[in-house]
């Protein structure tokens, strides 16, 4: 597979146009911070976060070849990139069949019944799901897809359409798990001289243990947020993207990850999973001006990609707000 380019990112957006909603990017709250902070809701995409974008763009690039085959698509994840191959499986007229770790939200796995995949929950981390979704599709010769590391998948056309909704943007902040959000808004940051921070938990910091050894490594996975960035190692893709100039690497606790996805829903009533709320977690701001790991300039334009919205809500409910 070549590396990741910003023709495939176009080649992407020209392919999938109308097939999934474009990103609502909210404006800053006069006053809030010394810089300006965007939102981008990409938990409102289809199945609920940016995967839909990269599903779609692999299956009908297949489709376009001729190399869909009839016994339909096979993909390991831990929930959300099998969302979206189902969701965009069903769209094909082709089964899908998705392996999930058995720690998966109920919520994610009850969804892909929903879209008609047929589920299978082995082992407790992705890497376990991955190898018996790899004997599957060795099996049946159905086509295997991944959760991230693939050009196709990895082709996000998100950073484009906040461009578009701000301009003159100077800092895009995502969070990084298997690293296949992250390579590709990374690769289109530096197309057009933006800033990427990429955000890992510090219990799932595969791309920062990829860092520091200069290739991808194995990492142990224990955070509130590995259900959506639980990734053992992250793809050398991301790995390339993150060592280009402009990119800075951060870990945020999983103290302050909960925290701020608490205050997401007392404040903006928006019920987010963790990995969304992890990336707005490495954001300093005046109520917390130590704890994060980013801190913008005054007058920097800052946008959080907030993806991710297969959660229970039912443990936000108790917040001091909601009371």
């Amino acid at each position: 597979m070549h590396p990741l380019r910003y023709d495939d990112i176009t080649t992407a957006a020209d392919r999938i146009g109308g097939h999934v909603r474009p990103v609502t990017v909210a404006g800053p709250e006069a006053g809030a911070e010394p810089y300006e902070l965007h939102l981008a809701l990409e938990l409102m995409q289809h199945t609920g976060s940016f995967k839909a974008r990269g599903a779609q763009n692999f299956l009908l690039a297949h489709r376009e070849a001729g190399t869909l085959p009839d016994t339909g698509v096979t993909i390991a994840s831990g929930g959300n990139a099998g969302l979206a191959c189902a969701w965009a499986a069903r769209r094909q007229g082709v089964p899908a069949t998705v392996f999930l770790p058995t720690t998966a939200p109920k919520v994610k796995a009850d969804k892909l019944l929903s879209y008609g995949a047929d589920v299978r929950l082995v082992g407790t981390e992705y890497a376990e799901a991955l190898a018996a979704c790899e004997a599957f599709a060795a099996e049946t010769g159905a086509l295997a897809s991944h959760a991230y590391d693939h050009p196709l998948i990895a082709a996000g056309t998100l950073l484009d359409e906040i461009l578009r909704a701000v301009p003159g943007l100077h800092t895009i902040v995502v969070s990084v798990g298997g690293g296949g959000l992250f390579a590709g808004v990374a690769t289109a940051a530096r197309h057009h001289g933006v800033r990427t921070v990429a955000v890992e938990p510090e219990k799932c910091r595969a791309l920062d243990a990829a860092l520091r050894a200069g290739h991808p490594v194995d990492v142990t996975v224990d955070s509130v947020a590995a259900d959506s960035l639980g990734a053992r190692r992250v793809s050398a893709t991301a790995l390339r993207a993150a060592q280009e100039d402009g990119i800075r690497s951060v870990l945020v606790t999983d103290t302050e990850i909960t925290r701020v996805r608490r205050a997401l829903w007392d404040d903006r009533r928006l019920a987010v999973e963790h990995a969304a709320a992890t990336a707005l977690a490495a954001l300093a701001t005046d109520d917390r001006p130590t704890t994060g790991a980013y801190r913008p300039e005054p007058g920097e334009k800052v946008c959080v990609v907030l993806c991710g919205a297969n959660t229970d809500p039912s443990d936000l409910a108790g917040s001091p707000a909601g009371a």
